[in-house]
């Protein structure tokens, strides 16, 4: 079987003051198999933001390691086969949708003769093709979205790691999200979200992950999990491992 992400023995801290320190992630182990969606949950707090900076090598970690697609020391190379959509991004407001995805589409090698039917493809695929040459600075939270989602899947990545890819979406958008992640898992891509909206999660991931201080409570097929407390929602089975 393989394996798109491996951590092992992952712990961060970060300095506290006077020699001390806060340990955000404590002795974390995890594995997802390529082609799955995998969904990182817990409440706020819980180090699922510290865990994917750490996965993307934004965050140095003095313990433990990370390998991806069989690398472990997140080469250049590695590094262009990953897409990142951060939960908080913020554009050139007086940039358009497709001058900020060309830049990006630079910035990741992609050849130019395909930039501009990758920004074309990409825009339409998020639904901002009418927003296409609108200024970043008109859009609302639910178009931010769509274009920070845009920038993830430009350059058409292996491991796709989303920080709350439905955050401020409406019904409509999150439809079509989800149908984008699917669509991407049917073409043997792996995804790696963190979300708090269980519902979304729970239509969505092969397998989910439980976080709470730091450390991980629950992980494993999500159907095996709910069977194993016959649950027939994420939200309850949630609920009953965080309050336990």
């Amino acid at each position: 079987m393989e394996y798109t992400l491996e951590v092992s023995d992952l712990s961060v801290s970060y300095p506290a003051g006077f020699g001390k320190e806060k340990t955000i992630l404590n002795s974390l182990n995890l594995v997802i198999k390529q082609g799955e969606i995998f969904g990182l949950l817990g409440p706020n707090g819980a180090g699922k933001t510290t865990l994917i900076k750490s996965i993307v090598g934004l965050i140095n970690t003095k313990k433990g390691s990370i390998s991806i697609l069989r690398d472990g020391a997140l080469s250049a190379r590695t590094k262009t086969k990953i897409g990142y959509m951060p939960e908080i991004a913020n554009y050139y407001w007086y940039m358009t949708p497709a001058e900020i995805l060309r830049m990006f589409a630079g910035l990741s090698g992609m050849a130019k003769g395909d930039i501009e039917k990758m920004v074309d493809h990409t825009i339409r695929l998020v639904g901002l093709t009418q927003q296409k040459n609108d200024l970043i600075k008109s859009f609302s939270k639910g178009m931010q979205v769509r274009l920070n989602i845009a920038q993830a899947i430009l350059h058409d990545p292996e491991f796709l790691i989303l920080d709350e890819p439905f955050s401020g979406l409406d019904p409509l958008a999150r439809i079509d999200t989800r149908n984008i992640l699917k669509a991407l898992k049917e073409r043997n891509k792996t995804i790696l979200l963190s979300s708090h909206e269980l519902s979304e999660a729970e239509l969505i991931c092969d397998t989910v992950c439980i976080m709470r201080g730091g450390r991980i409570l629950k992980q494993g097929p999500l159907q095996t999990l709910l069977d194993e407390k016959a649950e027939h929602s994420l939200e309850n089975y949630f609920i009953k491992i965080i309050s336990s």
